[in-house]
């Protein structure tokens, strides 16, 4: 394996960062679920004020892994957080330390702007991914439940 490098992701990157949302979908079993286009990422990045950041780790130059996010916030806390929404390497350079180099930035970036913490969900079946998480010393919420409102359910839920 080259050089690892991370840096942060730009309008450009668009291609990459779907190629790896693909990758990751693919790993989850779901790769028909990813609507995003590169252009509408590209478009999103070009913002003034993006709707997420995102980190790539690359390998001789080529994106092999990336780390999305963006800010939340915790009203007992009164501080601001990130919610690490993708977390992914591609398959050949996991176990290398990449995975952990792009956590460790993310956190990183979080202690910078004084965030109270990182937050992030991992199904339930990714016991590698699990494991991962918690080596680095990541504790489950075992008491809370995700809920989602989406399509028809949100547009639903306007009108009750």
């Amino acid at each position: 394996m080259g050089e690892v490098t991370i840096r942060p992701a730009g309008p450009a990157d668009a291609e990459a960062i779907y190629r790896l949302v693909v990758g990751l979908a693919a790993y989850e079993g779901e790769p028909e679920a990813v609507e995003v286009t590169p252009e509408a990422l590209r478009a999103q990045l070009a913002r003034p004020r993006p709707p997420f950041e995102c980190l790539l780790a690359e390998v001789d130059g080529r994106a092999v892994g990336l780390a999305l996010f963006f800010p939340s916030y915790s009203t007992w806390r009164g501080r601001e957080g990130i919610w690490l929404e993708d977390l992914f390497v591609e398959e050949p350079f996991r176990r290398q330390g990449i995975g952990s180099a792009l956590l460790r930035r993310v956190a990183a970036i979080a202690c910078t702007r004084g965030c109270a913490r990182v937050e992030w969900a991992v199904l339930d079946w990714n016991v590698p991914a699990i494991r991962f998480y918690e080596k680095l010393g990541a504790v489950p919420l075992g008491d809370w439940t995700t809920y989602r409102l989406s399509d028809d359910a949100l547009a639903a839920a306007v009108e009750r």
